[in-house]
């Protein structure tokens, strides 16, 4: 199967023999007759849509390993197609001076809502009645909070407390949490201050 199109304007046109050789034309370049060519991702989606998925293993460690392709390992096979178009197809922009265009412009994503930074020393704010104020107004009292106490107030069990208070408070809100054996046994937690 030979598939002859005009390039694209400004686009670099590649071409693969049946040996899986692969070449980058300038795009102001002619491109040799009898060789399957592409420009862009989804223009290679299509030419290979008909391969045995073997050949994208071969084509693949054909290159990997040789200059400038030196970073990338060999492998014994891609999970589907649509993985092994994408890898190659990021693999080959290598031998462009300048990144080949994508299949078709895509719109930017959107921004995610970013919180609001608190300011250093800022009290946390919370939800009032959520878990996490409830906990927190817990930790907040002088004797502090055991395990059981929290397990109960809130219905989670005691990994769930203590990755809350690792994680939650201590990583995310960056809170100073004290842990310390009561001389009955239980662990209890209470809020530096």
């Amino acid at each position: 199967m030979t598939t002859t199109k005009t390039p694209a304007r400004g686009w670099t046109t590649y071409t693969i023999n049946a040996e899986n050789n692969i070449t980058a034309f300038d795009p102001a370049a002619r491109v040799p007759e009898g060789q399957d060519s592409f420009t862009t991702e989804k223009e290679f989606a299509k030419l290979s849509s008909e391969w045995p998925i073997n050949r994208f293993a071969e084509l693949w460690n054909s290159f990997a390993g040789a200059p400038p392709f030196g970073d990338l390992n060999p492998v014994k096979k891609f999970t589907d197609r649509k993985t092994a178009v994408a890898r190659i197809w990021k693999a080959v922009q290598t031998l462009t001076p300048t990144p080949a265009p994508q299949a078709a412009p895509v719109a930017p994503k959107r921004a995610k809502a970013t919180k609001d930074a608190t300011a250093k020393g800022a009290a946390p704010t919370t939800r009032e009645g959520s878990k996490k104020a409830i906990v927190l107004e817990m930790l907040k009292r002088p004797e502090g909070a055991t395990l059981p106490d929290i397990m109960s107030a809130t219905s989670w069990r005691a990994h769930s407390v203590r990755g809350f208070i690792s994680g939650a408070l201590g990583k995310k809100m960056g809170l100073k949490i004290e842990s310390a054996k009561r001389e009955d046994g239980q662990r209890c937690y209470k809020l530096s201050q």
